[in-house]
């Protein structure tokens, strides 16, 4: 075994042990608290402001339209973690990760909505004229934490770079053309480059664009092709759910090239690949919600958590069951291979490795613009502007260099930045907590008396 592939391990374990997790889990068990359970009540409420513009647009500041930050948003999100990571948790840890998973996002829903409110009320202007915000702007100005809002855009910068935004994708993207499609890794790199140069040289007001387009036309394509596996096997849905809550609590025993899991498995790979997924609390999404034009932090906060409810209780759902109902998480496959393998038993032709293949390939894209422009934000914030266009070629060097790495080891790598950067953000969130219950508490009271006037009218 590679010496330097069995340290990456031990610091993975050390970092996504039991101390973060908890943090996590914890933080947006506490927000939900606080919030009174603010994504269940108020989910209807989100979704009808997603499709809706900002009455006081006018007044509103922004680069973007809120549906447009979203879209960025979940560029990012939704990606090869949808169906290599929720086959990878499945695979580590049983059917039981995929209800880790949907609990990481019910409370992730929370600190979703939280680390978004921050970013809009924090935001800032750089010297381009564009909104600028995250978890460095609320650290710095809300906390009073300038040392921690630099340790994040360190971390978040090494996740762009080296972690979700780059290896993970790339890699993704070139395999699927090879083994589907018989395209050689080189030409693809050529081409995946170019296309990543093109929309990221235009800035954000560009990967918005195309992520507004390309994003709810991708999620409805895969949504479509797990519904066509699903509706092919529906007999056997209700015994996949109590497979996977049953496991959840119990464990799972080995079957055929499964290796067995215990509970702590479950609950570490589901919740670690949940996070992977949705990054809810990473701090990652509170970068694109700055770039919103409105002038209600909640507003925005409300319609960013919609986006870990569609990427994890909806995407990563459908996958999960495709995998379990089609029972390919049995099987020696691991990864996409795996997804391929329940899609084509599950449809009974060939045609089902071919959506697993273009939903991968779209969705890794996606992340790869998302994660771009990300890492320009934090770029900036360490630096300035002037360093933005040599962070974007430096970033396109990766994209083509990634391409030819290991898979085992990219995801060792993405696995610990990702954590590291969660660090920062948690603690950012856990002092500002009152700030973000403070904001809630006037905006509904606001809206309830906008109400009352209404109809007494």
């Amino acid at each position: 075994m590679n010496p330097f592939y069995n340290f990456l391990q031990t610091i993975d374990n050390l970092v996504w042990g039991p101390p973060l997790l908890i943090l996590l889990v914890g933080t947006g068990a506490y927000l939900t608290f606080r919030l009174g359970v603010i994504q269940i009540r108020y989910l209807p409420l989100a979704l009808r402001y997603l499709f809706k513009d900002d009455e006081n647009k006018s007044k509103s500041r922004g680069d973007v339209s809120s549906f447009a930050a979203l879209c960025t948003a979940l560029s990012a999100t939704i990606g090869t973690g949808n169906i290599v990571g929720v086959a990878t948790a499945i695979k580590l840890g049983g059917p039981g990760a995929l209800f880790w998973m949907w609990l990481a996002a019910l409370f992730g829903m929370a600190t979703k909505y939280a680390e978004c409110l921050l970013a809009v009320k924090y935001r800032e202007t750089d010297a381009n004229g564009q909104m600028i915000g995250g978890p460095m702007y609320y650290l710095q100005n809300g906390a009073g934490q300038k040392w921690l809002a630099k340790l994040f855009a360190i971390f978040a910068l090494g996740v762009a770079c080296f972690g979700i935004g780059t290896f993970p994708q790339a890699n993704a993207i070139v395999d699927a053309a090879q083994l589907s499609f018989g395209i050689s890794r080189e030409i693809t790199v050529v081409v995946l480059t170019g296309l990543v140069a093109t929309v990221t040289l235009g800035g954000v007001k560009s990967i918005a664009a195309v992520a507004s387009k390309v994003v709810p036309f991708m999620a409805l394509f895969y949504i479509f092709a797990c519904v066509m596996v699903l509706g092919a096997q529906y007999s056997a849905i209700p015994a996949a759910i109590n497979t996977v809550i049953s496991s959840a609590f119990t464990g799972h025993a080995a079957t055929g090239g499964f290796v067995g899991a215990g509970i702590m498995l479950a609950i570490q790979s589901g919740i670690a690949r949940g996070v992977f997924s949705n990054e809810s609390g990473l701090g990652s999404a509170p970068m694109a919600a700055a770039a919103a034009k409105t002038d209600s932090c909640v507003r925005q906060g409300l319609i960013s958590m919609t986006g870990t409810f569609f990427d994890t209780i909806i995407i990563c759902t459908m996958t999960g069951l495709t995998l379990v109902v089609t029972g390919a998480w049995q099987g020696d496959l691991a990864g996409a291979a795996m997804t391929s393998y329940a899609f084509a038993s599950g449809l009974e032709s060939s045609l089902g490795p071919i959506l697993v293949t273009v939903g991968l390939m779209f969705f890794a894209f996606t992340t790869i613009l998302g994660w771009n422009y990300y890492g320009e934000r934090c770029i900036t914030y360490l630096f300035g502007v002037k360093a933005i266009l040599p962070y974007k070629l430096f970033f396109l060097a990766l994209i083509a260099g990634g391409a030819f790495m290991k898979l085992d080891m990219i995801w060792l790598i993405a696995d610990i930045v990702n954590g590291l950067m969660a660090i920062p953000n948690l603690i950012g969130l856990i002092l500002l907590r009152d700030v973000v219950v403070s904001e809630t508490r006037q905006y509904f009271e606001q809206l309830r008396s906008d109400n009352t006037n209404m109809q007494t009218a």
